[in-house]
């Protein structure tokens, strides 16, 4: 139905000084790798927004349509297999929020008065592109869709039909949850990575 989004839908730690602290009482470093980073909130921020769209859904099409009709066979994982890199992890995480970026200016298009958008918006989003991009050793790496890019994809989602366009927007809200959802995943991995590593150091001393 969507064959549009198919293709859219994609050292050495150093030393940390010990410092004195009483028996029961963490200190700064403990709490800091105990401590959700900023980057796995501002996820969940996103995650948390964007699971509205299901009560949307229902609230709009009163069970005329179900919404399991919506398409998820073409989801690309942020993050696919075991062996991915945290570059390579990261790269693909801010590569799929740049093109979610532009198919949300079909959503804006079909429902410019939904609620939902203001959060979700494409300065938002951008917050958390940008945060993420952070993490990187490479950002610069990372490729934006030209305008001619943008323009093409947009005209292809432009179907005649007004339900298919709806259906698209809501597609485009669902697949981008299950996108947040599996990057969340996966920056809680690199978080429990890097808490590991603290601890380690910590635990030499």
């Amino acid at each position: 139905m969507l064959s549009a989004l198919a293709r859219c839908v994609t050292g050495a730690p150093v030393a940390v000084a010990p410092t004195e602290s009483p028996s029961g009482d963490p200190s700064g470093e403990e709490q800091e790798a105990e401590r959700p980073s900023d980057l796995s909130r501002l996820w969940d921020s996103f995650i948390a927004t964007t699971e509205l769209h299901e009560k949307k859904f229902e609230e709009e099409f009163q069970n005329q349509v179900n919404y399991q009709y919506l398409d998820d066979s073409n989801f690309q994982s942020g993050c696919p297999g075991l062996n991915f890199s945290k570059e390579s992890c990261l790269h693909r995480l801010v590569q799929g929020l740049l093109k979610y970026q532009v198919l949300l200016k079909h959503v804006e298009k079909e429902y410019p008065r939904n609620s939902m958008l203001p959060h979700v918006k494409l300065y938002s989003l951008a917050s958390l592109i940008s945060l993420t991009k952070q993490k990187m050793k490479h950002p610069e790496r990372v490729t934006a869709m030209t305008s001619s890019q943008e323009e093409q994809l947009l005209k292809e989602l432009a179907h005649p039909d007004t339900f298919h366009r709806k259906m698209t927007a809501y597609n485009i809200l669902h697949l981008l949850h299950l996108f947040l959802i599996d990057g969340k995943r996966a920056v809680v991995k690199m978080d429990m990575h890097r808490r590991s590593l603290a601890n380690n150091i910590l635990g030499s001393y």
